[in-house]
């Protein structure tokens, strides 16, 4: 009788096995949902629906975006979270998607145990910008003037334990625990607003925000956060070319719910990679995004990296949880 059973569970797994197998051969058959946690319109969203093309064009079937904003995030990662792991539910989003339960209460999933990582779609440095009337011209004129006016100095954050926030208070260790006041805006829009206007001294945020009003002179970005040169931005020293080994970034990912089957995640990473290679790349390059293909573990290994390091920042910036 045991080991009837035995047998019959034995083929029950077999026959599990191969269904899977099956609908990863034949995946996709339908359209697939990419649900971005943010509205409409900004670098993620832009990012995700150029991908989103590439890939239905790719896979020979659409790949319909759905803005779920929210909670910063966490509504559409959850949505993401609670889908069937069968590859028609994915989720873009950016660094923010990762950091959120370090500094949020109630998120009501864990990255690491609910999510399946598939690729590394993109790297973003960020901007130092600076009020265009500010005696600052370079990170070293501006730890100069930051000593010289402690806790006068203020940057805006767009939204709590965002990259540019992360970014800031990081800055601030690694020039020497410098005195400045964050202050907390909804996003990029209205920081950008109060900079040029003079309501805020300082804003670090993708450059993709920045860039225009740089070239029009209605603010000053002074350094950009990546380990090399912009090249939207060829003239603007890196923090690093100050402080040597600083370095930061945004990024954007796309990600499945937990237990995706690994030939559907390989499926889609293979795809991603393909998309990177085509024009899509060399658009994004011009306004200052970087690409860099790589294997679902590369992803994975990138993840957990960054989450880390992140989670340093938090805990020696104090940043306490929403």
């Amino acid at each position: 009788m045991k080991i009837k059973t035995l047998i019959g569970t034995c083929l029950t797994t077999i026959a599990l096995v191969v269904s899977i197998n099956a609908l990863a051969a034949e995946y996709p058959t339908r359209p697939i949902r990419m649900i971005i946690p943010f509205p409409p319109g900004g670098t993620l969203d832009i990012v995700g629906r150029m991908l989103a093309e590439k890939l239905g064009t790719q896979m020979g079937q659409s790949i319909v975006v759905e803005n779920r904003p929210g909670g910063n995030g966490i509504i559409g990662g959850d949505a993401v979270a609670r889908a069937e792991p069968d590859g028609y539910t994915l989720l873009f989003s950016a660094s923010t998607f990762t950091t959120t339960q370090m500094t949020t209460k109630s998120v009501p999933y864990k990255v690491e145990n609910d999510f399946t990582p598939i690729a590394l779609v993109a790297k973003a440095p960020l901007s130092i910008a600076l009020n265009k009337d500010l005696p600052i011209t370079d990170v070293k004129s501006l730890i100069t003037y930051a000593q010289a006016n402690p806790g006068k100095m203020t940057f805006a954050v767009g939204s709590i334990g965002s990259a540019g926030h992360l970014a800031t208070e990081s800055l601030k260790q690694a020039a020497g625990n410098l005195e400045y006041l964050t202050v907390p805006y909804r996003g990029t829009a209205p920081a950008l607003n109060d900079l040029i206007g003079g309501q805020i001294n300082g804003f670090i945020d993708p450059i993709l925000g920045s860039l225009q009003y740089h070239k029009t002179g209605k603010l000053r970005v002074i350094a950009v956060t990546s380990a090399e040169r912009a090249s939207s931005l060829p003239d603007v020293p890196t923090v690093g070319e100050t402080i040597p080994g600083y370095e930061f970034y945004s990024w954007y990912g796309l990600w499945g719910p937990a237990k995706l089957p690994a030939d559907v995640t390989e499926r889609l990473n293979k795809e991603v990679n393909i998309a990177l290679a085509t024009d899509m790349r060399t658009k994004l390059t011009e306004q200052g995004l970087m690409f860099q293909p790589g294997s679902v573990a590369d992803f994975a290994n990138f993840q957990r990296d960054e989450m880390a390091q992140a989670q340093k920042i938090v805990t020696e910036a104090n940043i306490r949880v929403q």
